[in-house]
């Protein structure tokens, strides 16, 4: 979507606009307006002529400008209908200094999760990358993905759904095994950096939405089988990327809000590390996200790790 409509639609989003105050207001002819009012009817919005000028009266289902309407953070959207991924999309982008900008797509062809795990990415899911540029040291970034797994535990609630997060970054719903719940969301960080500074970030989150729980793999649920039907994707990615931006916009509350979701936090946990094991309780996360877990000999702090909740004796 080019700068011109996107102005439009921001114009719209206040009501009603005559076509030569828009002229004015962005420094084109009216034929110009005109004709970037067609393209977005075009593009699926439905606009009508009123007395009072131009107004928006039906939004296409899901896409760029459809998800860019209404939103309420500075976040420029990419919209594709099929992808081989959205991270890697994004991480095209932010090479090319690119920022603020969410990649979207309908579907991934050859998604990856975290440590290189496959992920099912089919038609009807939210998958949303994020390219950000925060003003953080690199071994703060650990930060954002509690921050991220806070904004989409709360558009899966505002979407009808008792989500809750099991560190470091899954999205769950009900309880039980060794996820600790079924698979509703993850999250995959990626960055790029020198020693006091990120380059870029790129916060990769994938939601199983509008899906057949049947076509992912076992353990794994969907906002469709949860809630009985199909969720508003576009007002559900504009309440994540909402959501997103006010966390970290507060970070000093992102790990109390971390703990209010978590489902981790008073669990018996295994935490796999590259060269050993620790098991125990699961009692705090601290800055910037490591999961602190008491041995029953002292307690520790995991950084990084794959975690296991373990079944009560």
């Amino acid at each position: 979507m080019n700068e011109t409509r996107r102005a439009l639609l921001a114009a719209f989003e206040a009501g009603p606009v005559g076509g030569p105050e828009l002229a004015e207001r962005l420094d084109i002819s009216r034929a110009a307006v005109w004709k970037q009012v067609e393209a977005l009817r075009d593009d699926g919005f439905e606009i009508e002529s009123t007395d009072d000028g131009y107004a928006v009266t039906g939004v296409p289902d899901y896409g760029a400008a459809a998800i860019e309407f209404g939103l309420d953070a500075p976040y420029t959207v990419e919209y594709h209908d099929s992808v081989d991924s959205t991270n890697n999309r994004a991480r095209e982008r932010a090479t090319e200094g690119t920022v603020d900008t969410a990649v979207v797509a309908d579907e991934q062809l050859g998604s990856r999760g975290r440590l290189d795990r496959s992920w099912t990415a089919p038609s009807g899911g939210v998958w949303c990358s994020v390219i950000l540029q925060p003003d953080l040291p690199p071994a703060h970034v650990p930060l954002v993905s509690l921050a991220a797994g806070v904004a989409t535990a709360t558009a899966c609630r505002e979407a009808g759904v008792d989500a809750h997060l099991k560190w470091p970054n899954d999205v769950l719903v009900g309880d039980g095994g060794e996820r600790g719940g079924r698979k509703l969301a993850g999250i995959l960080t990626e960055m790029e950096g020198e020693a006091d500074r990120v380059s870029w970030l790129i916060v990769g989150i994938g939601v199983n939405a509008n899906i057949d729980a049947a076509e992912l793999p076992e353990g794994a649920t969907t906002l469709r089988a949860e809630t009985g039907g199909d969720i508003d994707r576009r007002l559900f990615v504009q309440r994540l990327l909402e959501s997103l931006h006010d966390q970290l916009a507060d970070p000093d509350g992102v790990l109390d809000r971390w703990r209010m979701y978590s489902s981790t936090l008073g669990q018996a946990v295994r935490v796999e590390l590259p060269n050993r094991v620790i098991e125990g309780e699961a009692v705090d996360v601290q800055f910037p996200g490591g999961l602190v877990v008491d041995t029953g000999s002292g307690r520790e702090v995991v950084h990084a790790g794959d975690c296991e909740h373990l079944r009560p004796q």
